[in-house]
């Protein structure tokens, strides 16, 4: 897609302050898109990211709509899409990258984080798409789910990667509903980024350390996947999952010790 490919249409990326989430606005801004950045704490370092990727946004010529939302709060995410609605008029692509979950394994997961775990990761981005239909049907827009390979590989701290697999599912279901009111569903299962949560990822994933740094995917990476999703040269592809992870999946394993 060229660099107006995207001209005169408004992105919406979940939790976009940061790593994945900013490169894909900055990769839609550079396209001619107008971009809806999202954080969900206000007063902290999200917030202040966040200001810093406007900034950096409207230095291109593009308009920027910063808004504050906790996706797991329905009545939040209801005022983000009103939000949208009065400054834009409209929207074309939602991008679910927004997610937040702690490194520990599931059993040991306290109830609150069971419920925020699942109020975060699946119920807030069913909120979103619900609440997008009516913008995304008039446009005949795209949503783009960023999952992971948690999705389909075992890691012994990372509860996230049940709530990647079941929106993957969400996506195949979503795709075949929506597709009578003209809207494209897609995910993009990213491989192993150098994000913040990296830092965590090896405390808890020893091996990791000794993965070659050509099998590290870079933000940018995924973001182009994203960007064609949402082009018209991806008009055949509904409800899948498409992988970058520069092949580590063909050859991950883990053995469990006993």
């Amino acid at each position: 897609m060229g660099p107006d490919s995207c001209k005169n249409k408004i992105a919406l990326i979940t939790g976009s302050s940061r790593g994945i989430g900013a490169a894909i606005a900055k990769k839609f801004a550079l396209s001619g898109a107008d971009i809806v950045l999202n954080y969900r704490k206000a007063g902290g370092s999200s917030q202040a990211q966040a200001e810093k990727l406007r900034d950096e946004i409207t230095t291109m010529g593009r308009r920027v709509l910063l808004i504050q939302a906790d996706i797991a709060s329905y009545e939040s995410v209801k005022g983000l899409f009103r939000e949208i609605q009065e400054k834009f008029s409209r929207l074309d692509y939602l991008i679910l990258n927004a997610a937040k979950a702690p490194f520990k394994p599931i059993e040991r997961l306290l109830e609150r984080e069971l419920r925020s775990l699942v109020e975060v990761n699946y119920l807030g981005n069913i909120f979103c798409i619900k609440e997008s239909l009516p913008m995304l049907e008039q446009s005949g827009g795209k949503i783009v789910f960023i999952s992971s390979l948690g999705s389909r590989f075992y890691n012994p701290a990372y509860p996230l990667g049940s709530m990647k697999s079941a929106m993957e599912s969400v996506v195949r279901d979503c795709s075949e509903t929506l597709s009578e009111k003209g809207i494209s569903v897609n995910a993009v299962c990213g491989g192993i980024v150098k994000t913040d949560s990296f830092k965590v990822l090896r405390q808890y994933w020893e091996e990791i350390d000794l993965l070659p740094n050509d099998l590290f995917v870079e933000p940018d990476e995924i973001a182009d996947v994203v960007l064609f999703l949402c082009g018209h040269a991806s008009r055949g592809i509904r409800g899948q999952t498409i992988v970058v992870d520069r092949g580590l999946g063909n050859s991950l394993s883990h053995t469990r010790k006993k």
